[in-house]
């Protein structure tokens, strides 16, 4: 049975590791689905519901800020759960963004 483009998505996200982050563009592309970015971040807006658990704070926009934010259950949770896993994040923007960002074309 062929998983849908959320389900590739939910797998790819579950492999970003703690303390690191990646964008949805990148991982659009790594999916052969280049140009669908946003077809990323709505598949986010949706992980909360998804089994088992997505790490959609994981997953920022292509310069580090926390886009999806307001898909939380608070607006302050993203960041609260980055910076659990060590991650700086200031005035909404990932901190050291191209050391912790997460490519998968170039991790898997």
């Amino acid at each position: 049975m062929e998983q849908s483009f959320y389900d590739q998505v939910f797998e790819l996200v579950r492999l970003i590791p703690k303390g690191r982050v990646s964008s949805y563009g990148a991982i659009a592309k790594s999916l052969g689905a280049g140009g669908s970015a946003r077809m990323v971040g709505y598949a986010m807006s949706t992980a909360g519901a998804a089994h088992p658990a997505v790490p959609a704070h994981r997953v920022v926009n292509s310069s580090g800020l926390l886009s999806g934010k307001f898909h939380f259950k608070t607006p302050e949770m993203m960041q609260e759960l980055l910076e659990a896993e060590g991650v700086l994040v200031k005035n909404d923007k990932v901190q050291n963004f191209k050391n912790l960002f997460w490519n998968p074309l170039m991790e898997l």
